[in-house]
């Protein structure tokens, strides 16, 4: 079976992380939230998987490569060009970024599934397709309730009494919205959609796809099955979904590493005596980092790989990216590092890390490398 994964955003809501990596490759707890939907996909027997890329492509085509190693087949169809030697995004809409595949190749040839690829999901997606099939629908959406304060962030449904959808709208207003039914970026299509996409421009599938087929009373069904679907939309999603996961209220969820004690998760190759560090759970701790004695860790906390903690660092409710030197003098709470940057997920802030001359306790830990003695 065929699937698309959505992935030629700029994710301008995460940023500045998306400054460093396209928005699929955010992890949760170590992975990229995409290896999780390709996981999936293959789980309910999907082994073809094309992704559109754009903003910083090579990150995500370099990781997954063809998809060997994840049990699949995977290809890409990019968006963009190279002027001057340099590599310009330009994404042509969700919709147009399937089309633009299905005029190179056809590969659309059977039923498919296309996901966005900024989302955590359990989604029974053989039970999705069982009732797209039974609907005889040309198009079907995964969608679920969501509180009627939050449905500026989504796509909104009407649905009739079979199920049908009547009427699309992209963010509404709270006060204009027709539900709180969401589109969660899951969708079934036939074929046969792309007689209502054109060919060569920027076309969404939000926007401009779905009201046409709502307008044009075709089998446009929405399907609401109870899942989990936790999306990294902006950076305090990120930050949510991480103490979620953390904190085991994400059902189903395989921590990685190794637990060393109740709530404490571990990589391999560390330099760390638990017996003199104070570590609060839940925490997790990439491997070949350093912790040394007198520091304090308090979670939900993730600590990346080859990180450095001085003694007396006082890290709490903090996502630490890989390579990291946390030094005596750090005492950070409530921050994501990723980058250049120090990011406050809930204040929605950001602060260079050089520019404000942080670097006496938040430094790249790869700088107290000595090179080899000639």
């Amino acid at each position: 079976m065929k699937a698309m994964i959505l992935g030629a955003g700029k994710g301008t809501r995460v940023q500045p992380i998306t400054h460093e990596i396209p928005k699929p490759m955010i992890p949760l707890v170590r992975k990229p939230v995409m290896e999780y939907l390709i996981e999936l996909l293959k789980k309910h027997g999907v082994d073809q998987i094309m992704v559109n890329t754009s903003h910083l492509a090579p990150i995500i085509e370099n990781y997954f490569r063809d998809g060997e190693q994840f049990g699949v087949s995977m290809a890409y169809s990019y968006e963009g060009y190279v002027e001057s030697g340099v590599a310009i995004s330009s994404p042509v809409g969700s919709a147009g970024g399937m089309k633009k595949i299905q005029d190179f190749s056809g590969f659309f040839d059977e039923t498919f599934i296309v996901l966005c690829g900024d989302a955590w999901i359990d989604l029974d997606i053989s039970k999705a397709l069982e009732i797209h099939r039974q609907k005889k629908a040309i198009a079907s959406i995964i969608i679920r309730e969501v509180p009627n304060d939050e449905v500026f962030k989504y796509g909104i449904v009407a649905l009739d009494e079979d199920d049908r959808i009547l009427q699309f709208q992209e963010k509404p207003d709270p006060k204009d919205a027709i539900s709180n039914l969401a589109n969660t970026g899951i969708y079934i299509f036939e074929p046969e959609i792309f007689d209502y996409i054109p060919s060569g421009v920027a076309y969404d599938i939000g926007g401009e796809l779905f009201p046409k087929l709502a307008q044009a009373h075709l089998p446009f069904i929405g399907i609401n099955l109870p899942f989990q679907w936790l999306d990294i939309g902006n950076v305090q999603d990120v930050w949510t979904v991480t103490s979620q996961i953390l904190n085991g209220e994400v059902a189903g969820f395989k921590m990685p590493g190794r637990e060393v004690k109740p709530g404490v998760h571990v990589g391999i190759n560390l330099n760390v005596d638990f017996d003199q560090v104070n570590i609060t759970p839940p925490v997790y701790i990439g491997g070949s980092t350093k912790i040394e004695a007198g520091a304090t860790i308090v979670g939900p906390a993730v600590l990346g790989a080859s990180c450095v903690v001085e003694s007396g660092a006082v890290i709490k409710n903090c996502i630490v990216e890989d390579y990291t030197r946390l030094t005596s003098q750090a005492n950070l709470e409530g921050k994501i590092i990723f980058g250049s940057k120090c990011i406050d997920p809930i204040m929605d802030t950001q602060v260079d890390i050089a520019e404000a001359r942080l670097e006496f306790m938040i430094e790249d830990a790869r700088k107290l490398i000595e090179p080899d003695a000639e």
